[in-house]
Protein backbone atom coordinates (compact mmCIF):
# COMPACT_ATOMS: atom_id res chain seq x y z
CA UNK A 1 0.00 0.00 0.00
CA UNK A 2 0.97 3.61 -0.54
CA UNK A 3 1.51 5.31 2.81
CA UNK A 4 2.75 8.78 2.04
CA UNK A 5 2.43 11.33 -0.79
CA UNK A 6 1.25 9.83 -4.07
CA UNK A 7 -1.07 10.64 -6.95
CA UNK A 8 -4.69 9.74 -6.30
CA UNK A 9 -5.19 7.87 -9.59
CA UNK A 10 -2.09 5.77 -9.09
CA UNK A 11 -3.15 4.93 -5.56
CA UNK A 12 -6.59 3.76 -6.71
CA UNK A 13 -5.08 1.76 -9.57
CA UNK A 14 -2.70 0.02 -7.19
CA UNK A 15 -5.27 -0.65 -4.47
CA UNK A 16 -8.00 -2.00 -6.77
CA UNK A 17 -5.82 -3.43 -9.55
CA UNK A 18 -7.67 -1.19 -12.01
CA UNK A 19 -6.29 -0.01 -15.32
CA UNK A 20 -5.72 3.68 -15.93
CA UNK A 21 -8.85 3.99 -18.10
CA UNK A 22 -11.03 2.42 -15.41
CA UNK A 23 -9.78 4.90 -12.84
CA UNK A 24 -10.38 7.81 -15.21
CA UNK A 25 -14.01 6.71 -15.66
CA UNK A 26 -14.54 6.48 -11.90
CA UNK A 27 -13.20 10.00 -11.48
CA UNK A 28 -15.31 11.37 -14.36
CA UNK A 29 -18.48 9.82 -12.90
CA UNK A 30 -17.86 11.43 -9.50
CA UNK A 31 -17.37 8.11 -7.77
CA UNK A 32 -14.14 9.08 -6.02
CA UNK A 33 -14.38 10.92 -2.69
CA UNK A 34 -11.25 12.50 -1.25
CA UNK A 35 -11.50 13.79 2.31
CA UNK A 36 -15.32 13.82 2.05
CA UNK A 37 -15.34 15.86 -1.19
CA UNK A 38 -15.98 14.51 -4.71
CA UNK A 39 -12.70 14.57 -6.63
CA UNK A 40 -12.41 14.58 -10.42
CA UNK A 41 -8.64 15.19 -10.58
CA UNK A 42 -6.61 12.00 -10.61
CA UNK A 43 -3.38 13.97 -10.36
CA UNK A 44 -4.39 15.24 -6.93
CA UNK A 45 -1.63 14.42 -4.44
CA UNK A 46 -2.77 12.48 -1.39
CA UNK A 47 -1.04 12.32 1.96
CA UNK A 48 -0.56 9.76 4.67
CA UNK A 49 -3.87 10.61 6.34
CA UNK A 50 -6.05 11.29 3.29
CA UNK A 51 -9.50 9.67 3.45
CA UNK A 52 -10.30 7.93 0.15
CA UNK A 53 -13.60 6.37 -0.94
CA UNK A 54 -14.30 4.76 -4.31
CA UNK A 55 -17.79 3.65 -5.37
CA UNK A 56 -18.95 3.94 -1.79
CA UNK A 57 -16.13 1.77 -0.47
CA UNK A 58 -13.64 3.19 2.02
CA UNK A 59 -10.16 2.40 0.72
CA UNK A 60 -8.13 4.15 3.38
CA UNK A 61 -8.64 6.34 6.41
CA UNK A 62 -5.64 6.46 8.72
CA UNK A 63 -5.99 8.72 11.73
CA UNK A 64 -2.90 10.52 13.06
CA UNK A 65 -1.93 9.42 16.56
CA UNK A 66 0.35 11.26 18.96
CA UNK A 67 1.43 9.85 22.31
CA UNK A 68 3.33 11.34 25.21
CA UNK A 69 4.91 8.79 27.51
CA UNK A 70 6.72 9.19 30.82
CA UNK A 71 9.69 6.93 30.12
CA UNK A 72 11.10 5.23 33.21
CA UNK A 73 14.79 4.52 33.66
CA UNK A 74 15.95 1.23 32.15
CA UNK A 75 13.48 1.38 29.26
CA UNK A 76 15.03 1.57 25.81
CA UNK A 77 13.77 4.15 23.30
CA UNK A 78 13.12 1.63 20.55
CA UNK A 79 10.33 -0.46 19.05
CA UNK A 80 12.27 -3.75 19.24
CA UNK A 81 15.11 -4.80 21.53
CA UNK A 82 16.43 -8.22 22.56
CA UNK A 83 17.77 -7.16 25.95
CA UNK A 84 15.52 -4.48 27.39
CA UNK A 85 11.87 -3.58 27.64
CA UNK A 86 11.03 -1.07 24.91
CA UNK A 87 9.02 2.12 25.20
CA UNK A 88 6.26 0.81 22.94
CA UNK A 89 5.83 -2.24 25.20
CA UNK A 90 4.59 0.14 27.90
CA UNK A 91 1.64 1.02 25.65
CA UNK A 92 -1.40 -1.11 24.69
CA UNK A 93 -0.79 -3.39 21.67
CA UNK A 94 -2.86 -1.17 19.35
CA UNK A 95 -0.11 1.45 19.62
CA UNK A 96 2.83 -0.87 19.01
CA UNK A 97 3.09 0.26 15.37
CA UNK A 98 4.07 3.79 16.41
CA UNK A 99 7.60 5.12 16.00
CA UNK A 100 9.59 7.26 18.43
CA UNK A 101 10.20 10.96 17.75
CA UNK A 102 13.34 11.91 19.64
CA UNK A 103 14.94 9.25 21.79
CA UNK A 104 16.16 9.24 25.37
CA UNK A 105 19.13 7.29 26.69
CA UNK A 106 18.46 3.99 28.46
CA UNK A 107 18.84 5.46 31.94
CA UNK A 108 17.30 8.87 31.19
CA UNK A 109 13.69 9.51 32.17
CA UNK A 110 10.84 11.78 31.21
CA UNK A 111 8.95 12.92 28.15
CA UNK A 112 9.06 10.60 25.16
CA UNK A 113 6.94 11.24 22.05
CA UNK A 114 5.59 8.57 19.71
CA UNK A 115 3.47 8.86 16.57
CA UNK A 116 2.49 7.40 13.22
CA UNK A 117 2.96 10.81 11.59
CA UNK A 118 6.34 10.77 9.88
CA UNK A 119 6.31 14.42 8.86
CA UNK A 120 5.57 15.59 12.38
CA UNK A 121 8.30 13.36 13.79
CA UNK A 122 10.84 14.81 11.38
CA UNK A 123 9.88 18.32 12.44
CA UNK A 124 10.38 17.30 16.06
CA UNK A 125 13.79 15.73 15.52
CA UNK A 126 15.51 17.53 12.63
CA UNK A 127 18.32 19.85 13.80
CA UNK A 128 17.17 22.53 11.34
CA UNK A 129 13.95 22.94 13.33
CA UNK A 130 15.90 24.03 16.42
CA UNK A 131 13.03 22.97 18.65
CA UNK A 132 13.76 23.64 22.33
CA UNK A 133 14.02 20.58 24.56
CA UNK A 134 14.10 20.97 28.35
CA UNK A 135 15.94 18.70 30.79
CA UNK A 136 16.53 18.60 34.52
CA UNK A 137 20.07 17.33 35.10
CA UNK A 138 21.87 16.26 38.29
CA UNK A 139 25.66 16.26 38.21
CA UNK A 140 28.44 15.17 40.56
CA UNK A 141 30.22 18.46 41.29
CA UNK A 142 28.96 22.02 41.83
CA UNK A 143 28.04 23.83 38.62
CA UNK A 144 30.31 26.81 37.93
CA UNK A 145 29.94 29.99 35.93
CA UNK A 146 32.49 28.59 33.48
CA UNK A 147 30.09 25.75 32.75
CA UNK A 148 27.16 28.15 32.28
CA UNK A 149 29.25 30.25 29.89
CA UNK A 150 30.56 27.19 28.06
CA UNK A 151 27.07 25.87 27.39
CA UNK A 152 25.99 29.30 26.15
CA UNK A 153 28.95 29.59 23.77
CA UNK A 154 28.78 26.01 22.47
CA UNK A 155 31.26 23.22 23.14
CA UNK A 156 33.58 21.66 20.58
CA UNK A 157 33.17 17.92 20.01
CA UNK A 158 36.39 16.65 18.48
CA UNK A 159 34.95 13.32 17.30
CA UNK A 160 32.42 15.04 15.03
CA UNK A 161 34.67 18.09 14.47
CA UNK A 162 31.85 20.48 15.33
CA UNK A 163 30.76 22.95 17.97
CA UNK A 164 27.35 22.50 19.57
CA UNK A 165 24.70 25.15 19.22
CA UNK A 166 24.44 27.52 22.19
CA UNK A 167 22.54 25.87 25.04
CA UNK A 168 21.02 27.39 28.15
CA UNK A 169 22.17 26.16 31.54
CA UNK A 170 20.05 27.46 34.43
CA UNK A 171 21.43 26.56 37.85
CA UNK A 172 18.71 25.27 40.21
CA UNK A 173 21.00 24.16 43.03
CA UNK A 174 24.71 23.48 43.46
CA UNK A 175 24.50 20.26 41.47
CA UNK A 176 21.17 20.55 39.64
CA UNK A 177 20.38 22.52 36.51
CA UNK A 178 17.82 22.97 33.79
CA UNK A 179 19.40 22.46 30.38
CA UNK A 180 17.67 23.73 27.23
CA UNK A 181 18.98 22.28 23.96
CA UNK A 182 17.99 23.05 20.38
CA UNK A 183 19.68 19.97 18.94
CA UNK A 184 20.02 16.36 20.04
CA UNK A 185 23.48 14.97 19.45
CA UNK A 186 24.67 11.62 20.79
CA UNK A 187 24.87 11.79 24.62
CA UNK A 188 25.09 15.55 24.21
CA UNK A 189 24.38 16.63 27.77
CA UNK A 190 26.75 14.07 29.26
CA UNK A 191 29.48 15.09 26.85
CA UNK A 192 28.98 18.80 27.45
CA UNK A 193 29.32 18.37 31.21
CA UNK A 194 32.12 15.90 30.55
CA UNK A 195 34.04 18.73 28.91
CA UNK A 196 34.22 20.22 32.43
CA UNK A 197 34.95 16.86 34.13
CA UNK A 198 31.57 16.95 35.83
CA UNK A 199 29.91 13.52 35.50
CA UNK A 200 26.14 13.45 35.01
CA UNK A 201 24.15 11.41 37.52
CA UNK A 202 20.73 11.52 35.84
CA UNK A 203 18.79 13.29 33.08
CA UNK A 204 15.04 13.93 33.06
CA UNK A 205 13.30 15.49 30.04
CA UNK A 206 10.38 17.71 30.98
CA UNK A 207 9.37 19.43 27.74
CA UNK A 208 9.71 19.32 23.94
CA UNK A 209 8.58 22.49 22.19
CA UNK A 210 5.18 23.36 23.66
CA UNK A 211 4.58 19.79 24.92
CA UNK A 212 5.12 19.49 28.67
CA UNK A 213 5.21 16.33 30.74
CA UNK A 214 2.29 16.70 33.21
CA UNK A 215 3.47 17.18 36.78
CA UNK A 216 1.06 14.50 38.01
CA UNK A 217 2.45 11.83 35.65
CA UNK A 218 4.41 8.94 37.13
CA UNK A 219 6.80 6.67 35.20
CA UNK A 220 4.86 4.60 32.67
CA UNK A 221 1.93 7.02 32.36
CA UNK A 222 0.91 8.05 28.84
CA UNK A 223 -1.59 10.23 26.98
CA UNK A 224 -2.95 9.82 23.44
CA UNK A 225 -4.30 12.65 21.26
CA UNK A 226 -5.22 13.06 17.59
CA UNK A 227 -3.75 16.57 17.40
CA UNK A 228 -0.36 17.37 18.97
CA UNK A 229 -1.54 20.92 19.74
CA UNK A 230 -3.98 19.37 22.23
CA UNK A 231 -1.36 17.96 24.55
Amino acid sequence: MVSYAARLDKFISQELSYKKRQVQLLLARGLVILDDVVCFDGEQVIGQFSKIEVEGKLLRHHEPIYVMLYKPAGIVSATVDDQHTTAVELLPPKYHHLHIAGRLDLHSTGLLLLSNDGQWSREITQPQTKLAKYYTVNVTHPITQDQVDGFNEGIYFAFENLTTLPAQLHVLSQTTAQVILKEGRYHQIKRMFGHFSNPVLDIHRTQVGHIKLPIDFVPGDYKVVSDPMHF
